[in-house]
């Protein structure tokens, strides 16, 4: 590992509160940004072609916590064992809006170690860390963290400093000039992001100079236009993979989609044995079947609390994998809190009594059983 990453949390943090972010990154990535080059020692056998692991459902997981408000770590590192015994090709941390806005630094860092030293002892799935930050010199700080901890794969989104692409080229070259593993980027940023959509140009641009980049996560714009201008684009691009809640994975899968990144890991074996079904062509049926119950699950949103997370933390609980259905949240007009605001989920039993009538509707598709959290590391 290359020393100028080798650095601890306690030092970034320390950074942080000082005030000397960009400090530091000038310090631990001494080459500048217009330098940046392929990374010389990635884990792809061929720095020209897609890493062969990154493809197929890649799910973020929803951030437990505690019926205090904090971060549930041990929930964090159980989220990832059920994950991987379901089969999921991958799994993605921190990413949603309220995992990357309302954690804390040192939150957000230490989570990162946990999933780390927990994917180690898992035999299916692969690790992408999220690596956003209002700005740059915050982005490199949570890349150098990343890196140091060597996943499979990072992701970014645009910064929410961001205002022209020429920013966002900038933002994504310095991050080129440090990361040496296949780097999503994410077409949306964060709610405080003002800035363009990134361009397909932008996009091919940066796969074309950055053989580690070509993996997009697209869900800006007119997704199924800038998706097949992208899939025409291979390569430099390596993959697309489609989001948006999963709610048009099946017809993007058709156009050429090669994966699935939403925060529905609740879900990750249903979503797996759609993958699987779409990939052997054996059972066209069976993967209208799975998709279409998949829909009717998450069509529930229309009527009950939540999207992408909400109800489904109720699922988390009755899987065992969650100790409460805690949330923090955003404050008034999306707006950031100065200190964490949380609450519990209230649920009554007709509520609860059709989310059990859906789920039942899945079975066909779930992996029978419970998971083991033997391999759950909480770095207490």
């Amino acid at each position: 590992m290359s020393t100028e990453l080798h650095i601890t949390r306690r030092q970034l943090l320390h950074a942080g509160a000082a005030g000397a972010s960009g400090a530091i990154a000038a310090t631990l990535f001494r080459h500048p940004a217009h330098a940046a080059t392929a990374p010389a020692d990635t884990d792809a056998t061929d720095i020209g072609a897609a890493d062969p692991r990154i493809q197929g459902p890649f799910l973020i997981l929803s951030t437990p916590f505690t019926a205090a408000g904090e971060v549930d770590f041990d929930a964090l590192a159980r989220q990832a064992c059920y994950v991987d015994w379901c089969g999921c090709p991958g799994m993605i941390w921190p990413q949603s809006g309220d995992s990357v806005d309302l954690l804390t630094t040192e939150e957000k860092l230490r989570g990162m170690e946990v999933l780390s030293q927990t994917t180690r002892k898992l035999r299916t799935t692969a690790l992408c860390l999220g690596v956003q930050g209002k700005d740059t010199a915050e982005m490199l700080m949570f890349a150098a963290h990343a890196e140091s901890l060597a996943p499979p794969a990072i992701i970014s989104r645009p910064p929410d400093t961001g205002k022209t692409e020429d920013d966002l080229r900038q933002y994504w070259h310095a991050l080129a000039a440090v990361a040496k593993r296949p780097v999503f980027i994410q077409t949306t940023g964060g709610v405080a992001y003002k800035g363009p959509i990134p361009s397909v140009e932008l996009l091919i641009e940066l796969a074309r100079d950055f053989p580690h980049f070509g993996y997009v996560k697209e869900e800006a714009g007119d997704v199924i236009a800038r998706t097949r201008a992208l899939l025409a684009a291979k390569p430099p691009i390596r993959r697309v993979f489609s989001a948006r809640g999963g709610y048009g994975w099946l017809y993007e899968l058709r156009l050429g989609s090669e994966g699935l990144i939403t925060e529905r890991a609740i879900y990750a074996d249903v979503l797996t044995r759609i993958w699987e079904l779409h990939r052997s062509g054996s059972d066209p049926a069976a993967a209208r079947d799975a998709f279409s119950k998949f829909l009717l699950m998450i069509n529930l949103s229309r009527t009950l609390p939540g999207d992408l997370r909400g109800y489904q933390l109720y699922l988390w609980k009755k899987r065992g994998v969650f100790q409460t259905m805690v949330s923090r949240h955003y404050g008034p007009g999306g707006t950031i809190p100065a200190s964490p605001i949380h609450s519990e989920l209230q649920l009554s039993n007709e509520e609860i009594a059709e989310i059990e009538y859906r789920f039942e509707a899945l079975a066909p598709y779930q992996k029978p059983g419970s998971p083991s959290f033997a391999a759950a590391v909480s770095n207490k």
